[in-house]
């Protein structure tokens, strides 16, 4: 092998990232995005405007404000951050998950990409999506409420970082499951309902105790008050703590994908 040859220099660990091949696997991704972006975008939106018809109806006439906040915008984070969840795992799965199902990932695991390279371009594209719906519903939810966000550059910034993490978490899904079926399993039944308990439409203060005390226990408490803290600068659990329990996730994320190119767990089988 040449010593001038990029692949050369990768295996010795002296080259910057194969741009060209994690492109090649971003754009493939975002090329089936836009094949369905009509659906991709109409539901969520469709979705969002239920979500406020039916709350703001139901709850809204019954909550006026939430710690200050009225209860229609205070519920905008939370529809944002279930959607982020949901749609992060859901493509970042997917994505990987094809090409198991039809045998193409032999072809990926043999081309000049580290193992590195091959995550940036799944999980980029997958965040990217998810970010981009969850930008949508937040256009959306301006034809109901009135939606300020304290801190915009904070809000796009923790929004990257969730969606990045759960991106990485899908994309261990998609490799863990062994068929179709198995891809839903975690999106509905841990994570959304994990995302109701978690104060997405409500706020934990309103719990008594015992149950407070144990909802502090679900890691998607501290993501949406997070969140939620870019929006109105007040949440029920301090940014910093939120902050750190959604690096805590991201960098366990990180590990278990280490682990898995490393032992190839379910890649060659």
């Amino acid at each position: 092998m040449n010593k001038r040859d990029p692949a050369f220099a990768r295996v010795m660990g002296g080259s910057p990232v194969n741009s060209r091949g994690v492109w090649a696997i971003y754009k493939f991704e975002m090329h089936r995005f836009r094949r369905t972006l009509w659906t991709g975008l109409a539901v969520p939106v469709i979705t969002t405007s239920l979500y406020f018809i039916v709350f703001g109806s139901a709850i809204g006439s019954r909550i006026s404000e939430v710690g200050g906040v009225d209860y229609g915008s205070f519920i905008v984070p939370g529809l944002m951050m279930l959607t982020l969840f949901t749609e992060s795992i859901f493509n970042a799965s997917f994505g990987i998950h094809m090409p198991r199902f039809t045998g193409t990932i032999y072809e990926i695991l043999s081309a000049p990409l580290s193992p590195l390279e091959t995550v940036l371009g799944y999980v980029g594209a997958a965040a990217t999506k998810s970010m981009i719906v969850a930008l949508v519903i937040l256009l959306t939810a301006h034809l109901f409420v009135d939606v300020r966000v304290e801190h915009p550059l904070a809000m796009l910034l923790y929004l990257a970082l969730v969606a990045i993490s759960f991106s990485l978490f899908g994309f261990m899904v998609g490799i863990w499951a062994k068929g179709f079926e198995q891809l839903q399993v975690i999106p509905l039944l841990v994570v959304t309902p994990m995302t109701f308990l978690g104060g997405a439409f409500y706020s934990i203060d309103m719990l008594a105790e015992p149950w407070r005390t144990v909802t502090l226990f679900n890691p998607v408490v501290y993501l949406i008050n997070g969140f939620r803290w870019t929006f109105f600068g007040t949440a029920e659990v301090a940014f910093g703590m939120s902050l750190a329990a959604t690096l805590v996730f991201l960098l366990a994320c990180l590990g278990a994908v280490a682990w898995i190119f490393r032992t190839g767990y379910r890649l060659k089988a």
